[in-house]
């Protein structure tokens, strides 16, 4: 099992791998209740869609583990979900089983792509700059997550944010949770962010901050009234065209995005900045999109909060195996495992969020061709909440500075390729 997982390579053991799993299921958990509420503005029924962005995650991460030997957890994506919910179905005016379907053909073009190395090339090409900034950008929109999951950071009155009520047991008890995590880190305490987590619920339920569950089991429901009920032909239409390529562009950016910067601090990658075989978990990718669109879920894909996992210690697949038996379990133990409150798991991502800048020294501040289009990757990835319009400004900026500065030698094929498909995105992206 050692050899399988690599694990003496990749310098790691059994107790970092299951508290790896164990830390990223707690902090991603929230998607079996977050995903059914979101998918249910568009008609599907909240039951069965939690069973399917269950089963989603578990054939995925399970995969992901199995196969591509990797740290990295796989559920439906949230930004996704969404899009479909409430541009697609609510705007547009589409049915779900429609929406669906174009969530399956996305998935398909995918896995041609990833089968034919077309994704993997792609992401060899992209200069360095660009990949740093995807690893710095998703760590500060973790930590704008988790600033708004504790209520640190709220919608304001005028103003786009502001400051939450600093006064409130939840914030309190949020901060707590941040400051331990802190301590814990700095003395390196193994599984410290597991253990500030835990110790959050725990008192909160004490003193009723947050509820312990009412029940401990509960019988999943039929999955039947969505399963295979997408409509395919009903997508393949010219109307459906900017529907299609937004999916497509939205998955194969966030896929790319995280992939990369949890790798980043995962030190997974080579000495050329790439990701050894690359193809392999983008194949995993794309196909948890075709079974989640099969199942009656949205787009799946690798989660931005496997990076808590890797920062107690997951480097590989053996903590995807962990994380999907735990959503696998989580099936019957739905109410104890979305019973932990936003204001313990939320500190953690801010946690991971300040751990993931660290590549920002590595950066090239001299060079503003190549330092701009980082920036806009870095600041419209939190400022949108969407980690694709982040990457698609900075493939369009990167080779328009290129050719404005007289430097058109520098673009590679591959990113004059993804300069032109952001480029498209923005052009054809539905509106409301």
């Amino acid at each position: 099992m050692r050899r399988f997982f690599k694990f003496e390579e990749r310098g790691t053991n059994y107790s970092r791998e299951i508290l790896g799993g164990l830390t990223t299921f707690i902090t991603m958990a929230y998607i079996i209740v977050v995903n059914p509420a979101i998918l249910e503005n568009a008609g599907i029924p909240k039951g069965p869609s939690m069973v399917a962005t269950i089963l989603s995650a578990v054939f995925g991460t399970l995969i992901m583990g199995l196969y591509a030997n990797r740290p990295f957890a796989i559920a439906p994506y949230m930004g996704e979900n969404a899009f479909l919910a409430f541009t697609v179905v609510k705007v547009l005016g589409y049915p779900w089983q429609t929406a669906v379907g174009a969530v399956f053909i996305s998935g398909v073009l995918f896995t041609l792509l990833t089968v034919f190395k077309v994704r993997s090339w792609l992401v060899n090409t992209i200069p360095l700059n660009l990949k740093y900034s995807f690893g710095i950008g998703i760590g500060l929109f973790l930590a704008f997550i988790g600033m708004n999951e504790m209520g640190l950071v709220v919608p304001g009155t005028g103003t786009p944010v502001q400051m939450g009520d600093v006064t409130s047991a939840p914030v309190l008890f949020g901060v707590l949770s941040l400051i331990l995590m802190a301590v814990f880190i700095i003395y390196r305490v193994r599984g410290g962010i597991l253990i500030a987590i835990l110790f959050t619920t725990i008192i909160s339920g004490i003193f009723n901050v947050s509820s312990f569950p009412q029940q401990i089991v509960s019988l999943p429901p039929s999955l039947s009234p969505i399963f295979l009920k997408l409509d395919i032909a009903g997508a393949l239409t010219w109307g459906f065209f900017s529907v299609i390529l937004t999916m497509f562009m939205m998955d194969f950016l966030d896929t790319m995005g995280t992939l990369i910067g949890v790798s980043v601090r995962a030190n997974l990658l080579d000495k050329d900045g790439n990701l050894p075989e690359v193809e392999k978990p983008m194949l995993v990718d794309s196909l948890s999109t075709i079974v989640g669109a099969l199942l009656g879920t949205s787009t799946a894909g690798v989660y931005i909060e496997s990076a808590a996992g890797v920062e107690v210690g997951a480097r590989t697949g053996f903590s995807s195996i962990v994380v999907s038996l735990l959503f696998l379990i989580s099936l019957f133990f739905a109410p104890v495992f979305t019973s932990i409150p936003a204001h313990a798991y939320g500190p953690a991502l801010v946690i991971v969020g300040v751990l993931m800048f660290s590549p920002i020294i590595k950066m090239n501040f001299e060079d503003y061709t190549e330092f701009i289009p980082s920036f806009a990757v870095i600041v419209l990835m939190a400022f949108t909440y969407n980690i694709g319009i982040g990457m698609t400004a900075g493939f369009v900026l990167y080779p328009l500075l290129k050719i404005l500065s007289g430097r058109w030698s520098e673009i590679t094929t591959g990113t004059w390729i993804l300069g032109g498909l952001s480029l498209l995105f923005f052009i054809f992206y539905p509106h409301a």
